[in-house]
């Protein structure tokens, strides 16, 4: 009988000392390999964001990116009420600043969205936006995060903007869960191409539309995608609610990049 606990015992304890030896070298891997996922995430951010600012082409390897970016984007961070310039909310703490993180959670630091018109409930007081500079260093577009629901989920993208600051050059989605072929056609080049050029404003308000039948030379309409109706609204009612008072209206209108 004691042969027999004694054997269970060790069996146990041989299973404990495994696990806790498992568990050791995987905390180790991931301790280990955060600085590298944290470099990838920067890279595939710098990298959508020079897709936005038509300037990927450019880029044909992560130095190049980083190089580019470095060279051409200014990363500013923007009071949403008022439309000006603030400073890096994250300044100090080591971290970048993430404007879909704890801070759209935090009452302190985000509002609620009435309605939830775009399909989110809170939404930061402070935004990020890239300045794309020419090479004479002046602003050439505007690099505006945006997101909203689609069909299955939230739909995360990039807006770039003449420094007009009302012509669209590049509506580009880089997360999402739409379906292949349907909705997850808003990744599609072609479709993309269509909002080279687009208005947001008509007699100062909003007037962008993502509609069936466009009529040729409508510059404030893009084709809705074939079979994914609520994708497109998704995407209608996500510009809608970004180019409004309620998101970046007010810093368009302030077009403070020009001073």
């Amino acid at each position: 009988m004691s042969a027999k606990k004694e054997t269970l015992g060790k069996t146990v304890g041989i299973v404990v000392a495994v696990c806790l030896a498992c568990s050791i070298v995987v905390s180790g891997a991931a301790v280990g390999l955060r600085s590298l996922q944290n470099t990838n995430a920067a890279l595939d951010k710098q990298s959508n964001i020079l897709k936005a600012a038509g300037l990927a082409g450019e880029a044909v390897s992560k130095a190049d990116i980083a190089k580019i970016y470095d060279e051409r984007v200014e990363e500013k961070f923007v009071n949403l009420d008022t439309g000006e310039y603030v400073a890096n909310p994250a300044e100090g703490t080591g971290k970048p600043y993430d404007m879909y993180g704890k801070v759209s959670k935090d009452p302190s630091t985000s509002v609620q969205v009435e309605g939830a018109p775009a399909g989110f409930n809170r939404r930061a007081n402070v935004a990020n936006v890239y300045h794309i500079k020419d090479e004479q260093g002046a602003v050439s577009r505007i690099i505006l995060p945006v997101h909203g629901s689609g069909l299955w989920d939230l739909m995360y993208g990039l807006l770039a903007i003449d420094s007009d600051g009302k012509t669209v050059r590049e509506l580009i989605y880089y997360q999402h869960k739409e379906t292949p072929g349907l909705g997850g056609e808003i990744q599609n080049p072609a479709w993309q191409e269509k909002w080279d050029g687009i208005k947001l404003y008509k007699d100062g308000e909003v007037a962008v539309q993502v509609k069936k039948g466009v009529k040729p030379g409508d510059e404030y309409a893009v084709d809705a995608l074939s079979g994914a109706t609520l994708t497109s609204n998704g995407v209608q009612n996500t510009l809608v609610y970004w180019m409004s008072d309620n998101g970046f209206g007010p810093y368009l209108k302030n077009q403070s990049w020009k001073s």
